[in-house]
């Protein structure tokens, strides 16, 4: 019950973080890309691969990886602006996406893993 209570915690404040992040994006950069979504994604990835980094215990997973980054991260969104560009026939807009999305992703895991641990390697 304790570990539900503790994901429910952090993807509600992931969530909250998600929209004020995509609102503000999307009121500074007037354009049809989803870049908002893009933007969180690749900043969950790389939080993601800071957490990774620092081992975490498993209450720590849980309210920050589980919950937190499961709130503020949106795989769902992706998809759906994916069938949106399709649908438009965006096609080069919605290649862009998916690429950009993938390949930017994995790598800013691996930024955030080697930020992560640089810096938890420093405080020892």
């Amino acid at each position: 019950m304790l570990e539900s209570l503790i994901v429910m915690i952090g993807g509600s404040f992931g969530a909250v973080c998600r929209f004020a992040v995509s609102s503000f994006i999307k009121k500074a950069f007037s354009t049809e890309f989803p870049i908002s979504t893009l933007f969180i994604n690749v900043a969950g990835c790389f939080l993601m691969g800071g957490l990774l980094a620092s081992h975490p215990g498993n209450l720590d997973q849980l309210l920050l990886g589980t919950g937190f980054l499961g709130g503020f991260t949106t795989f769902s969104t992706f998809e759906m602006e994916n069938v949106t560009l399709f649908q438009q026939k965006e096609y080069g807009k919605l290649s862009v996406y998916v690429l950009c999305s993938c390949v930017i992703s994995v790598f800013a895991v691996f930024l955030g893993a080697y930020a992560g641990h640089a810096f938890y390697s420093s405080r020892i």
